[in-house]
């Protein structure tokens, strides 16, 4: 299969230049030996291609291997993360000074979005899972109901999969924001290894952003952004907005090659995994699909009376789940993990006592009330205070335990004793928030 990025930039590496240019390595490995692929991190030069350019290149050629095999008419590589794919997808979508619909669920990253656009939330509320603790997919129907009573929303955003793995229908909300003239963009930051299982929900939308670093051998912030309706020039212009001009070859020429090996080893890889995963879900008390309930199938979400211990458990033999809360251990489980990893944690679990029911986790209250503008509260003067100090003032930060990452009072909300309450019940330890130092 062709790596036309990764293959240019090995023939020109081999070729060893004298790189009197960016960056500073110029292909030597870093001192002390730090392992880097230095002879691949080059810059724009006439040869190496442009990953904001109009002329086709290698960078080009990569992303429309990834487009068509994702089924998506246009694809911009992301070394941002998903952030920058996230921003430049609500400024492609939603312009300035709109309304959008918004997943309360959302990563505090589009909730900066909201400020840098001016954008005004109105937030689609999730179903509580009391049995699981924790909320489940957005529905059409709640999507259809925001889009009657807000005509002039035209953009629609989601979450799918979450941080815990729960999938939400895209091709039904899809089909609710078309026949409403909106359009739809979801936030798939941890589904870049869903094609490759064969799910492809994702196709229904009109703008897709996922981390290839959240669950493919990838390297951090390397991401991927798609789009239906829309070209390579509209997603260059706004990523080029978001994004650095001196993009890093080697996260670029490293998607390129990860394409590659998905078409064949690694998508045999994952579907073990996903294997695997459903075995221990049998054996182990973890989140398990059932009616109303889609699962990533290879995100293993163990329940746990005590989440936070289990977690720790887990560290002290040298296993790190990707995070916890009172009632689960998260396990981002991928391609690179094969039976030997499988079967550690499996002895690991089994050396713990605190694998068992999802200790009761209280719903999330209602979304505060706003008192400015997510704007607003961004560019306000603030000040900072103690947590428990805040009851009554305006946020003027995202108080979010960090992940998931989503905000229980976000920028220009009011904080009220009852989500301190919350915040305390959930294990939140932060001690101090910015507020609004003046309301304007």
């Amino acid at each position: 299969m062709p790596a036309p990025l990764y293959d240019a930039l090995r023939a020109l590496a081999e070729t060893r230049p004298l790189r009197l240019d960016m960056p500073g390595h110029h292909g030597a490995p870093l001192p002390g030996g730090f392992p880097w692929p230095a002879g691949i991190d080059f810059t724009e030069n006439g040869r190496t291609g442009n990953l904001f350019g109009e002329e086709p290149d290698a960078i080009q050629a990569a992303e429309a291997l990834w487009a068509a095999r994702f089924g998506f008419d246009s694809c911009l590589f992301l070394t941002g993360g998903s952030t920058q794919g996230i921003h430049t997808a609500l400024a492609l979508l939603a312009g300035t000074g709109g309304a959008v619909a918004l997943d309360r669920g959302s990563h505090r990253s589009e909730f900066n979005a909201l400020a840098l656009l001016d954008l005004t939330p109105h937030f689609l509320p999730r179903p509580w899972l009391e049995e699981e603790g924790i909320t489940g997919p957005i529905s059409p129907e709640t999507v259809e109901q925001t889009l009657a009573a807000h005509p002039e929303i035209k953009t629609v955003c989601i979450t799918s999969p979450t941080y815990y793995g729960v999938l939400s229908d895209i091709p039904a909300i899809a089909a609710v924001c078309h026949a409403r003239g909106a359009r739809l963009m979801v936030d798939g930051a941890h589904g870049a290894h869903l094609p490759f299982l064969g799910y492809e929900g994702c196709r229904a939308a009109d703008v897709v952003v996922m981390s290839a670093h959240k669950t493919l051998p990838a390297p951090g912030q390397s991401a991927l952004l798609f789009a239906n309706g829309f070209s390579l020039a509209q997603l260059q212009r706004w990523g080029s907005v978001y994004g650095s001009s001196s993009p890093s070859y080697v996260l670029m020429a490293a998607l390129d090659h990860l394409r590659d090996y998905m078409e064949g080893e690694g998508a045999a890889r994952c579907r073990e995994a996903a294997r695997f995963v459903g075995t221990l879900r049998a054996r182990l008390p973890a989140l398990r699909e059932r009616d109303g309930l889609a699962l990533d199938p290879v995100r293993l979400t163990l329940t746990s009376p005590d989440g936070f211990g289990l977690a720790e458990a887990l560290r002290q033999r040298g296993i790190y789940p990707e995070m916890a809360d009172a009632g689960h251990a998260v396990c981002i489980c991928t391609c690179a993990d094969g039976p030997e990893q499988f079967d550690r944690l499996e002895r690991a679990l089994g050396e713990t006592s605190l694998s068992g029911p999802c200790a009761p986790i209280p719903a999330p209250p209602p979304p505060p009330a706003a008192a400015l503008t997510p704007r607003q509260a961004l560019f306000a003067p603030r000040e900072s205070v103690p947590l428990a100090d805040g009851a009554g003032r305006v946020c003027a930060c995202q108080i979010a335990p960090y992940p998931p990452g989503v905000p229980v009072v976000a920028p220009g909300e009011r904080i009220e004793k009852k989500y301190l309450a919350y915040l305390g019940q959930i294990g939140y330890n932060k001690e101090y928030c910015d507020v609004i130092l003046r309301e304007a």
